[in-house]
């Protein structure tokens, strides 16, 4: 059961528009640009991300990456979303809310990638910037939460810059590049009406 839930499904697909970024549902007419970003960061992405499968960057595995990601859409679980530089409309990261909860909890945990190309450029910034708030109008989530490496300095910053709050340290929390990681617990909360 979930309630709280106020996303038609029968829409087109969901595009969150920013000053700097646009955040869209993936499309099958993304997986070229897709494959070349993730492959050409492949490097810069591996120390944070789990393990890739071998197939990672086949048609085929996108295919099924996009049919569980209609799947998790379509019953509220999560949303993922490709995030486009507004100047060029060229693909530059990804971003999704993931493993959301409904009743009391109104909460969903965020994750994110950034092309090397792009890194350090604003555009993650830009993009949670814009996502935040469609989480908590649109989504009607109370709590956005995150989590990253300590050694990840890049993505303490991005979390406390775009409103995040450190809430704790989780040991062995995720397991990242093939080893279980600890990582810094965030969260950002929805502001209260009063």
């Amino acid at each position: 059961m979930s309630f709280f839930r106020t996303v038609n499904f029968n829409e087109p697909a969901l595009t969150v528009a920013g000053d700097k970024v646009t955040l869209r549902l993936p499309l099958p007419s993304d997986f070229e640009e897709w494959a070349a970003l993730r492959d050409a960061s492949r490097d810069f992405l591996v120390p944070w991300e789990p393990t890739w499968p071998v197939d990672d960057l086949t048609r085929s595995s996108y295919r099924r990456r996009l049919k569980r990601y209609t799947e998790d859409q379509r019953a509220d679980l999560a949303y993922p979303y490709f995030i486009f530089r507004n100047a060029d409309q060229k693909l530059v990261g990804g971003l999704t809310l993931t493993n959301i909860r409904r009743g009391v909890a109104q909460a969903g945990s965020l994750g994110y990638w950034m092309g090397a190309a792009h890194a350090r450029q604003g555009y993650m910034s830009a993009a949670v910037d814009t996502l935040v708030p469609f989480c908590f109008s649109t989504l009607r989530l109370h709590r956005i939460e995150a989590a990253c490496i300590p050694d990840n300095a890049a993505s303490v910053r991005l979390l406390e810059k775009t409103g995040f709050v450190r809430e704790g340290y989780a040991k062995e929390y995720l397991c990242i590049n093939g080893i279980w990681q600890d990582h810094l617990l965030y969260a950002h909360t929805r502001p209260s009406p009063f």
